[in-house]
């Protein structure tokens, strides 16, 4: 069996996508580890008689039953927060690619311009996307899954042809990497930390917020996790 190089995998990641919460306080602005502290964002000092919950996130206090339960999180926490920028930017860039299909008739032209894309990435983010792990991979594919709509093997699939969206599927699983993965933060607990990563993420401005392909209640997600701890 031939083993294909794993940067392979992530140009396929990449190549279709080419083309705030801050937290006030009335006197001072004050970063926290939303690991250890409870917070309220978008404080207001003027006296209210009611709370727009558009305006208000509150984030439960997390707990861990161990250290290396704790240590995992964290080890997760980094892993998501170093590939995210990379699915928000496919979101942005796939957009701007289907718009741009859209306005080529000729499939000749539509097969240079996904050329000069893939040119693009190849020059641009190699170095980067061959230093992925590749659990960094598994979170990505993922990630993309979130902000698309579209797992990476849909995406190719739409792009490429059938048998190469297939034969990139079986490439991605030699490195335990499926393109046919969803995300899935109600069912899968490692997606649901996930999520949870990214909303403490978004609320202390280390990563910018994009709204996901598909709508997800963190509310109810950190309900149905805690009933389920209980059970």
């Amino acid at each position: 069996m031939k083993i294909i190089n794993k940067t392979t995998l992530f140009f396929l990641l990449a190549l279709p996508f080419i083309g705030n919460a801050q937290i006030t306080e009335t006197e001072q602005e004050q970063k926290v580890d939303s690991t250890k502290y409870y917070y309220i964002i978008k404080g207001d000092s003027i006296p209210r008689e009611f709370i727009d919950l558009q305006e208000v996130i509150l984030l439960n206090k997390l707990e861990f039953t161990s250290k290396e339960d704790r240590k995992r999180y964290l080890i997760l926490r980094r892993k998501t927060r170093k590939v995210y920028p990379y699915a928000k930017l496919a979101a942005e860039r796939l957009t701007v690619m289907t718009e741009r299909l859209k306005t080529i008739k000729k499939k000749s032209d539509q097969k240079k311009y996904t050329k000069r894309v893939q040119k693009y990435i190849e020059e641009e983010f190699s170095e980067t996307l061959k230093k992925f792990t590749r659990t960094e991979g598994q979170i990505l594919a993922k990630l993309i899954h979130r902000q698309t709509g579209r797992t990476g093997f849909e995406l190719v699939k739409e792009l490429r042809t059938s048998w190469r969206a297939f034969w990139y599927n079986t490439t991605a699983s030699m490195f335990d990497i499926s393109l046919k993965e969803k995300y899935d933060p109600f069912n899968n607990k490692e997606d649901y930390l996930i999520e949870d990563i990214l909303e403490r993420s978004f609320q202390e401005n280390i990563l910018e917020r994009q709204a996901p392909a598909f709508p997800i209640d963190f509310l109810d997600l950190t309900a149905h996790w805690n009933k389920i701890s209980k059970e």
